[in-house]
């Protein structure tokens, strides 16, 4: 059942992808990474990262999509949560260097202050360098909330009204400082 959603999301993918003017990011090996990219000004409230950085309005940021689709089709795969979760977040550690050289490479790289994203499932993302804030728009987390859900229920084992509850959509940032000063070095291993 979840592999026949799957099929139905990666059509919707492919619009998504378009209307939404995403570019993917890519190895040294020219091969595409989980995250789909574009610039963006910011709009929400100002965030205060524990590197100094400051976003406001209207700051040049590199806002990140991960590639959901390509990503439960690889993890469907693991049956065990744990095993899941894990392939997860190396998807994405395995991307990091790949993103911060875009960022380097991109002709704005100078007014670039750093990448956001927006996510329901953020376990372990400190780890990764990620800061977590939560919107403070209700009708925003709502919305995120109505158009993440099907994400969350695909990639979840075992769906509770206690466990739905607990979800809330949450902003993750980086500073390109930050960014360059944990990926930017390893990008040779990419």
């Amino acid at each position: 059942m979840r592999f026949s959603i799957i099929s139905v999301c990666h059509f919707i993918d492919a619009l998504f992808l378009y209307f939404r003017r995403l570019e993917y990011t890519f190895t040294n090996q020219n091969e595409k990474t989980i995250f789909r990219v574009r610039i963006t000004k910011y709009k929400g409230h100002r965030v205060d990262l524990s590197d100094g950085t400051s976003i406001n309005k209207n700051d040049c940021l590199l806002k990140i999509h991960l590639h959901n689709v390509r990503i439960l089709k690889e993890a469907l795969s693991l049956r065990h949560p744990l095993q899941r979760s894990l392939a997860i977040y190396r998807m994405v550690e395995q991307s990091m260097p790949s993103l911060a050289m875009y960022i380097d490479n991109h002709p704005k790289s100078t007014q670039i202050k750093g990448i956001v994203g927006i996510t329901m499932i953020n376990r372990g993302v400190t780890h990764l360098g990620f800061e977590k804030f939560l919107p403070n728009s209700r009708f925003y987390k709502l919305f995120k909330f109505c158009t993440q859900f099907p994400i969350f229920l695909l990639a979840t084992t075992s769906i509770s009204m206690r466990n739905i509850k607990k979800q809330c959509p949450t902003y993750l940032f980086m500073s390109k400082e930050k960014l360059f000063e944990k990926y930017l070095d390893t990008r040779q291993a990419t």
